[in-house]
Order: C-alpha cells, then structure tokens, then sequence
C-alpha cells in the first residue's frame, strides 16, 4: 500500500541548537503519521514537515512540535 504524504511549513520562535534542532527532527519522525521533519538551515526558524494525511494532521504535527516545548505556528502548506 502506498504512503500518501504532504508537507506544511511551521515557523518555531525559539532559537535552537544544532544538538537541539536533531533532537528534535529524530523525535518528529517518530511520530505516528511524520514521515520526515527538517529545518531551513537558512532560515532556522522555518520547519518543513512531511507527514502521511491518512494518519495525521497539520493541526496535530502543530501540537506534536509543541509538546517538544516549543513555541510554534502553522504557516501552511507546499
């Protein structure tokens, strides 16, 4: 069965570290429904999360990056 997949753009208002950034892309992709996360390196503050609708939503891949404790919000989709 094939994986359906979409990304949405979140922007975090927290400085992050490299260490901490890793951590926390690791912790997204093993999330039920995230098939990858990843931030701009350009644009630190901006995260592009991948993740199968079928399973999840942009709403919770929000609260899933906010239990991480950040301060985040939704921007949109690719």
């Amino acid at each position: 069965m094939a994986i359906s997949d979409t990304n949405v753009v979140l922007h975090v208002n927290e400085e992050l570290g490299d260490h901490q950034v890793h951590e926390i892309e690791r912790r997204l992709a093993d999330e039920m429904g995230v098939l990858c996360a990843c931030v701009n390196e350009r644009a630190r503050h901006l995260w592009i999360i991948d993740y199968d609708p079928e399973v999840t939503s942009s709403t919770d891949v929000l609260h899933k990056l906010r239990r991480q404790g950040l301060h985040a919000a939704l921007v949109g989709g690719i």
